[in-house]
């Protein structure tokens, strides 16, 4: 049996192996492009505005600074009702309180997106008192009735997709347990009890827009960390070998703090 060491070792190369595999139609599924795009989902009346709105552009920055991997540095924003939802991979959905009832349009939307292969990414900005992020798991049951939410195994790709990772962590420190929806074998939906686009957001002049409690810098660089994790799993699991630059890749995994 191959050791948790040897596994260690091989997963690099594992990561590049499973990125040229998944040529497949999820890829084309969601287009061709190749950029990593975070953009933001709308549902109801909601607008995209306020503090984190530089929280999308600086996950974009962040992986293409710290990787090889292409990615859109003004990330816009879509609405759960538009067919072109499916057109790219991934979607993150925020707010800091609760959210309106999705409509039946925004509900079929999601469960094309999702049943497609899509990844939604769920932030609650207010993580001190979870209304957003349960009204978010209240709406979602009705997308994906048949879907579970459990808590992400500490041995997930999730975590160890580009940087090793203990746990997540985001503007304010959260659970040790990220939970996830999934649809077949895929965590298709991620739900952050962190605030992670409050820590990644900037002011105009670089400084950071919040504090990040309780450790600081440490905690706001373990939180970048995640959030290029997560782009490198939504990545490897639907582009193309072609859009990504393995050697590159490597060199910068095996040299970055």
């Amino acid at each position: 049996m191959t050791s948790i060491k040897s596994m260690r070792v091989l997963w690099p190369l594992l990561l590049i192996v499973g990125w040229v595999v998944l040529s497949s139609s999820t890829a084309r599924a969601f287009g061709e492009e190749g950029a990593f795009h975070p953009r933001i989902l709308l549902t109801g009346h909601a607008r995209w505005e306020g503090p984190r709105k530089s929280g999308p552009g600086r996950w974009s920055w962040e992986l293409a600074r710290r990787t090889s991997a292409p990615a859109k540095l003004v990330p816009g924003t879509i609405r759960a009702d538009a067919s072109a939802l499916l057109a790219e991979p991934f979607v993150i959905w925020t707010g800091e309180d609760n959210v309106e009832p999705l409509t039946p349009g925004e509900i079929t939307g999601l469960q094309k997106f999702l049943r497609t292969g899509g990844v939604l990414f769920v932030d609650d900005g207010a993580p001190e008192t979870g209304r957003f992020l349960q009204s978010a798991k209240r709406e979602l049951a009705h997308v994906l009735p048949e879907a579970v939410v459990l808590p992400l195994p500490e041995n997930h790709v999730i975590f160890h997709s580009f940087y090793l990772l203990e746990r997540a962590v985001g503007r304010v420190e959260g659970p040790k347990t990220l939970d996830v929806m999934s649809y077949g074998n895929s965590a298709n939906v991620l739900f952050s009890s962190y605030d992670l686009l409050g820590a990644l957001s900037r002011e105009p002049g670089g400084a950071a827009t919040f504090p990040v409690v309780p450790k600081g810098e440490w905690q706001r660089e373990r939180a970048t960390r995640l959030a290029v994790n997560l782009a490198m799993y939504v990545l490897c699991s639907t582009y193309k070998d072609d859009q990504v630059h393995a050697p590159a890749l490597m060199r910068r995994r095996t040299t970055n703090p």
